[in-house]
């Protein structure tokens, strides 16, 4: 789904250049510049220069940091002796846990009682005092509000304030500082925080592109209703982009300076992070790598120079596997062919030996005699196979088929 700013007149963004260039002087000895990558399978594929910026390589593994330090660097001593309380589902905890950490602030975190173990226990290794309470982020910044009402401890949210917008957008001057002639920015969404700051710090010209998960895409039906909405129901691996309603500061900041706002699935997303490790080397999470996966969705869509910003790299391990299990199948490298062939001797291998001769490896075979489909005679073999792509299952389907085996079905499978 692609939906564009709306026509209207938009008000004054909250957060404009000024705001962030104020916030990069803060940051200056706490964040890491981080690199801007040349992707070379990314250029050739849409016909110009593209780059990645690597926030998946900051202090935390994320941007946050840049918001979280932002805003509670500039509390007062009476609001720092409160402490400072947040919501989040890995990223934005442990940017608060960090930055309280380094301003001598006690934390406190209420997370999702799903929350990746490896953001959880970094969270902790932070300093910060660590909740897990309801299904989502909504839910534990439902939680999270109501600790600040009865502390008094100032809530540091994961997007819907001016400094964490300021310090987000920080990634934008990095950008433009190593990219000149940048002329889109592509940028994972979930509230808007990362969006809107690096809007914000862009020149006049340069395309500004929000990619959000198709499963939790809060910002289209929000931007066509012209307010923030909130979605009955959110499912994707995109934890970090999870985000059930846009935020009441970073709607207008993001209605008037992004240009658009796209949705990939988690077919896409799968593809994108395996796209990443293997080509780029890098280690990036699920939300981490939307706007790598727009860029492989839509690969002329966009003009170039073109800078993927690479939100996040902290992933669970188990997830990991099951994502880059997900991507083999998608892009048809792990599929599984059912084939119907004559019950004699030999009939098996032979057939395994021509899948051999044509470059493909069998994972597995599953050989069955009972069905009411078969004749006498005949038995259903499924084969998982590792192979090269689409253009290499489609020539061995001929090559069976032209062998005289039965071909019934082909699939994806993500059985490794």
């Amino acid at each position: 789904m692609t939906v564009t700013r709306s026509v209207r007149p938009a008000a004054v963004p909250p957060v404009g250049l000024v705001d962030v260039r104020e916030a990069r002087e803060l940051l200056a000895d706490v964040v890491a510049f981080t690199p801007l990558a040349n992707s070379r399978a990314l250029s050739e594929l849409c016909a110009g220069p593209v780059l990645l910026k690597c926030e998946n390589l900051q202090r935390t593994g994320s941007f946050k940091i840049r918001g979280a330090y932002t805003r509670i660097a500039r509390l007062d001593a009476g609001q720092r002796a409160c402490g400072v309380v947040a919501a989040s589902a890995g990223n934005h905890a442990q940017g608060v846990a960090l930055a309280a950490q380094t301003l001598g602030v006690r934390a406190t975190v209420f997370m999702p009682e799903r929350a990746a173990l490896p953001k959880i226990d970094a969270t902790r290794e932070y300093g910060a005092t660590v909740h897990l309470v309801g299904a989502t982020v909504d839910d534990s910044l439902v939680q999270a509000c109501a600790f600040a009402e009865r502390t008094s401890a100032v809530l540091v949210h994961p997007f819907d304030h001016v400094d964490v917008i300021a310090g987000q957008g920080t990634v934008g001057l990095e950008i433009v500082e190593q990219c000149p002639d940048v002329a889109t920015v592509l940028v994972p969404t979930g509230g808007g925080g990362l969006l809107g700051g690096v809007a914000a710090a862009l020149p006049d010209g340069v395309r500004v592109v929000g990619v959000q998960a198709e499963g939790a895409a809060a910002w289209p039906p929000s931007l066509i209703a012209h307010a923030p909405t909130v979605l009955p129901v959110m499912r994707t691996l995109a934890d970090g982009i999870a985000v059930g309603r846009p935020g009441d500061v970073t709607f207008p900041q993001v209605t008037a300076l992004v240009d658009e706002i796209l949705t990939v699935d988690d077919d896409a997303l799968s593809r994108a992070l395996l796209h990443c490790l293997e080509r780029a080397k890098l280690l990036v999470e699920p939300a981490g790598a939307a706007a790598v996966a727009a860029l492989l969705q839509h690969p002329r869509r966009f003009a170039t120079p073109a800078v993927a910003v690479l939100s996040g790299g902290n992933i669970d391990p188990v997830v990991l596997g099951q994502m880059i299990q997900h991507g083999m199948a998608v892009a048809a490298r792990h599929v599984e062919l059912r084939l119907r062939i004559a019950d004699r001797p030999g009939a098996l291998a032979a057939l395994l030996t021509l899948i051999g001769e044509q470059g493909a490896n069998v994972l597995d075979v599953t050989h069955s005699r009972v069905s009411g489909a078969l004749h006498l005679g005949e038995v259903d073999v499924a084969v998982s196979l590792e192979t090269r792509g689409h253009q290499h299952v489609a020539d061995l389907s001929e090559t069976l088929r032209a062998a005289g085996h039965g071909l019934i079905g082909a699939g994806h499978t993500s059985e490794p």
